[in-house]
Parts: C-alpha cells; structure tokens; sequence
C-alpha cells in the first residue's frame, strides 16, 4: 500500500517501484517481500490491475482523498471509457516528496497509454490524454525447421526464438500453399524477414546492464520462404501503387485466394466430414451433414472466409447461434453453433474479419464449429470447394517492374542477414 510520506515511499504489498524516472526496476526488496524507502524526486508504484478494480479504487488504495480521486477519474473519463479498463493492464501512479499526485499512467493495449497528469498551465487541475507507446523497429531473419524436437511451426517457431504470433502470420499467409496441420514433414525449413518492434528504452533502461528490451510485436512478414517435402513456396509482401497490397508468388501471382482456407485463425482438425448421410451425434438417425465440423475451443474466434455481407445473425433451432454470409458469384457461407455473434444483418464484412466465437449451442456435443458453404442453394464440400477457389488479382502490369525490384530487394536482405539500422515508430492514438 502506496503512503506519500515526504521523500519516502512505503511499498508493502506493491508489485513494483521504481525511482526518479526508473519505471519497471524491481529493488531486491521485492524478492523479501519487505518495505523499502526510496528518497528521490520522483516515487513510482507500478503494478497490475486487479479484478474487478476501478481507476477510483486503484487511488483510493493509496490513501488519495476523495476530492483527488474524483478530479483523476473525471479527466480521464473525458478520453477514455473506463469500462474498458482490463484486470492484468500494468498501471502506474508516481507522486512527489510533497506528497502531491503527478501522474498516472494505464496501458490500454500493446500501443498506447492512458496518461492523466497535472496541467502545466494549471497545477491544480488534470489534464488526460491517450498517448502512443515508443517503439522501434528492429529488422530481423527467422529461421527455422521442422524436426522431432519441433514438429509443428509453432514449435519450430518458438524454437527459434520466435512467438506463436510469427507462426500464425506464416500460416495465414501461405496457407493456401500449404496444409500446416497436414503436409508438414520433418525436414521442412523456413525463412523470413520481418520487423520486431520493441518498447524504445529510455536513457536510464539503457544505461542498465540487466536491460532486456520489451517485446511489441512484429510488422508485416516482408518476405518468406519455406521448403516443404522438397518443394519450394516463396512469397513476398508488396503494395502495387493500381492494386491491392498483399503477398504474392515469385510470378507475381496472388498468393490471397477467394475463400481463406478455414474460418479459424489456424488450420483447425476436422473432425467429422461432408456427409449427405451420417449418423447424428445428439438424435442418433440418420441425416445429412452439410458441413464440416472442426474442432475449436470455446471462444476461439471465427473469420468471414471472403468478403461479403451478413444475411444472417441469430438462433436457428439446431444450429444454435448461427451466422449466414453472402458472397459474390452465387456463394454462400454458415457458420453454427457459435457461443457469440459479433455481427448484425445486413452488414458488410471484409475476408479475415472476426464475425463470432466458437460455442456449442443448439445441438451439439462439444465445443466445434459447424462451416457450410452453398453455391447459388446448394451445399458444397467445403474442403473441395476451397481447394478449387482461384486466386485473387495478380500484381498488375503497370506495377509489374516495381514489384521485381521489390521482390529481388527482399530476398537479397533475406540472404545477406546484413544489420539494419533501428527505425523509431510510433503507435497511432486511440481516440
């Protein structure tokens, strides 16, 4: 419990705190669990917020009066929901010896901050705003193999050094190539070039041997290569100045099909297949199964598989909450039993946007989602059907000299492994 206390700070239970601009250094008190005083200009109590905490209740367990709480909490509600507040979001709170509130800071994502602080222009009043989060972009190879100690690419992945979110970003991009919950063979290698960003240290991080940077997540993947089963699929990103920005194959071919291949984020199993006759697994007779079911979690999200617009969003008997797209060239595509819907009618939708959660309402023995896709009111195998989905748009032709060069420019960075320089970025505000 955080006690302004004139050039000291009582820590107690306090996760972190830090000194005089030393935000997220941990003193070995910490390790104890005994209370420390700091003398500095500058206290900081940095920790996590609880369940069910508020931005009032986070003041009030530093002994903040009441009159303060409300000024705080009324600028920040001027720029921000705190509904939105999360349990688990760090959060600061630094104060003077005076024993004065200077600022507070909540990290609403990955991007940006809450920040309300005292008015330069008047002390006495706060002001709030939402600031982005440094960053800087480090370009990085990732290599990687598929092997007995890593037999999946998130695995192989990880094993690199890499997160579970790089692998995702492969799949989705080269899914249309490869099966990644079938084809993967031990042996398989892959290659990438992407930039990481990172937390930009300040000048006090930077001067800590014991510094390690923050992970911020990665950019585009700007080109890749991956041998499966000895074949070779290549795909670079490229933004045509009189096309649409995306992946594309050496040729400059579009490596975006039609339909994604599956309406998870990852290859999902099947567990069972198109069937116009099978036995059902709740009323035990025989009936037609137009779909296929794939097995998923409970609140896995679930994509639009290509753009289109929302004919359907509701309960439908068996099919508990079901949603029903409409898409061009006389296809349709369902998605049923889901535990939510993030869609209304009506609606258009674009490929890869979360429409709902995977559930198990209507009749359903477990968490699955039921996918069916028609064409002009007839059901299709949807694993065949996808399979013969064409491609999108190839770079066009106008653009086709720019693209070499970009193609040729990726891959030669992707083979040099040349050190780059760190480029500062910096999150766009969240209004």
């Amino acid at each position: 419990m955080l006690e302004w206390r004139g050039c000291a700070v009582s820590l107690g239970i306090a996760l972190v705190a830090a000194a005089c601009g030393r935000p997220g250094d941990v003193p070995a008190a910490r390790r104890t669990g005994a209370d420390i005083s700091l003398t500095s200009e500058l206290h900081v109590v940095a920790s996590r917020v609880a369940r069910g905490a508020t931005l009032a209740s986070l003041l009030h367990e530093q002994h903040l009066a009441n009159a303060l709480v409300a000024d705080v909490t009324r600028a920040a509600a001027s720029v921000f929901d705190l509904r939105r507040i999360r349990a688990g979001q760090p959060y600061e709170i630094a104060g003077g010896p005076d024993g004065a509130l200077r600022r507070f800071e909540y990290e609403i994502d990955g991007d940006s901050l809450l920040r309300v602080a005292r008015s330069t222009d008047s002390p006495a009043d706060f002001v709030a705003e939402i600031v982005p989060i440094p960053k800087t972009a480090h370009e990085e190879v990732v290599r990687g193999r598929i092997d007995r100690e890593a037999p999946s690419l998130i695995a192989a992945m990880n094993a690199a050094g890499a997160t579970s979110e790089l692998a995702l970003a492969v799949a989705e991009v080269l899914s249309g190539d490869i099966d990644f919950n079938t084809e993967l063979q031990p042996g398989d290698e892959f290659e990438l070039l992407v930039s990481r960003f990172v937390r930009t240290p300040t000048a006090d991080q930077l001067a800590d041997p014991d510094f390690e940077p923050v992970h911020a997540g990665y950019g585009p993947i700007e080109a890749v290569r991956f041998q499966n089963d000895g074949r070779q699929v290549r795909a670079v990103w490229f933004e045509p100045e009189n096309g649409e920005a995306g992946y594309y194959d050496e040729q400059g071919g579009s490596m975006r099909r039609f339909f994604l291949k599956s309406p998870l984020k990852f290859d999902p199993v099947i567990t069972s297949g198109f069937s116009r006759r099978r036995m059902h697994p709740v009323l035990h007779e025989p009936r037609a199964h137009l779909g296929v079911d794939y097995r998923a979690p409970i609140g896995a999200p679930v994509v639009a598989v290509a753009d289109g617009v929302v004919t359907f969003a509701g309960t439908s008997g068996g099919s508990g909450r079901m949603i029903r797209l409409r898409h061009s060239n006389g296809f349709e595509t369902e998605y049923l039993h889901l535990s939510v819907i993030g869609v209304r009618r009506g609606a258009r939708v674009s490929q890869g946007d979360t429409i709902g959660k995977v559930g198990m309402t209507g009749l359903a023995t477990g968490p699955h989602l039921d996918y069916r896709v028609k064409r002009n009111g007839t059901h299709l195998n949807p694993v065949t059907a996808h399979r013969a989905m064409p491609p999108a748009d190839p770079v066009p032709a106008e653009d086709r000299t720019a693209f070499d060069a970009a193609r040729d420019r990726a891959f030669a960075r992707l083979d040099a492994e040349a050190p780059l320089r760190d480029t500062p970025l910096h999150a766009a505000s969240v209004n």
